[in-house]
């Protein structure tokens, strides 16, 4: 019986081989087309999603580059626009300045006008009042007879008068 195990019985050789070539077989025929195709098809759907991934990765990059671009465009018609209302800020701000100079210069020249017939106006007072008190002082004069005393007091009299009129 020892010699049974150890030794190689021809037709149980030819049944393993039989068996192992029908399993092959089987195997092949049932489970190895098969799940070569599911491998298959795996395979082509990792390629295509790898495919969209890398599509879609540079259509981002894309879609990125635009965007920063389209940021740029718009910082710098930002400033352009900060800018034009600055100047713009800047201008008006001189015409008002401008307008204000101008009319500073408008009220003084008035004021000055105003001041020159004031003082016109007083001149022409005093005169009137020089001239109303010579006709008091010739009307005196000739009423009375002038001596040199009573001359030197006329002029001393006419004096006071003229300094308090102005």
């Amino acid at each position: 019986m020892f010699q049974q195990l150890v030794g190689i019985a021809p037709w149980t050789v030819i049944f393993t081989l039989c068996n192992l070539a029908l399993t092959m077989f089987i195997f092949k025929r049932f489970l190895w087309e098969p799940v070569q195709e599911i491998v298959s098809k795996r395979k082509d759907l990792a390629e295509a999603q790898l495919t969209e991934a890398a599509e879609a990765k540079a259509e981002a990059l894309a879609m990125k580059s635009e965007y920063e671009e389209s940021m740029a465009k718009a910082k710098e018609a930002a400033d352009e626009i900060v800018a034009r209302a600055q100047k713009t800020a800047t201008a008006r701000s001189e015409e008002i300045l401008h307008e204000a100079q101008a009319q500073a210069a408008e009220l003084r020249q008035k004021a000055e006008k105003d001041i020159a017939l004031e003082r016109k106006k007083a001149v022409n007072e005093i005169k009137d009042e020089i001239g109303t008190i010579a006709v008091e002082i010739a009307s005196k004069v000739v009423e009375r007879e002038i001596n040199a005393k009573d001359h030197e007091a006329l002029i001393d009299e006419f004096i006071e008068n003229v300094g308090e009129a102005s």
